[in-house]
């Protein structure tokens, strides 16, 4: 028998500034659901930015879906592959992006987890808390996309025997 991916689930944002406070949400609602239907392998974080540290912490992963807001013209949520760039450490809305930490662990640690970014379409950033009805709306979508995956993937470990 093998042990299961070892799964992190890391958002940021800033839950300071109305939608950009979607990831941490995010994060709050599908760790309540992961205790609730008693999956082991899956671990949380959430932060206000990433940091060139997240290098380590995602190096003993198999899987990483880092999530965030997105004030992109995207429809509601975007799931996409991360590929691993070594461009400049992004210093506008967060320190780092997704890529650039990905490119540092394999470089420091020889590591690849498998990483994506789930993108949630965010609408207002004033500085206050609570999300937009709209982006409430989104966030109910990626929480749902999120559990369909990580259910199917449980089904899988199960039949196989690796749980």
């Amino acid at each position: 028998m093998h042990d299961p991916e070892r799964i992190l689930i890391y958002a940021y944002g800033n839950p300071g500034r109305q939608d950009d406070g979607l990831g941490n949400r995010f994060v709050e609602e599908m760790e309540k659901w992961i205790n609730e239907i008693q999956i082991s392998h899956i671990e949380f974080e959430s932060n206000y930015q990433l940091n060139i540290e997240d290098a380590a912490n995602i190096s003993d992963k198999d899987i990483v879906i880092f999530v965030d807001a997105s004030e992109e013209n995207i429809e509601d949520i975007d799931f996409s592959t991360v590929e691993p760039s070594e461009g400049k450490s992004e210093f506008t809305t967060h320190a780092a992006s997704p890529s650039f930490v990905l490119a540092l662990c394999i470089k420091l640690y020889n590591k690849h987890p498998k990483t994506f970014l789930l993108q949630i379409r965010g609408y207002e950033w004033d500085f206050k808390e609570g999300l937009s009805e709209r982006a409430e709306k989104n966030l109910e979508k990626a929480l749902e996309f999120l559990k369909g995956i990580i259910r199917n993937l449980h089904f899988f470990l199960l039949t196989l025997g690796a749980l």
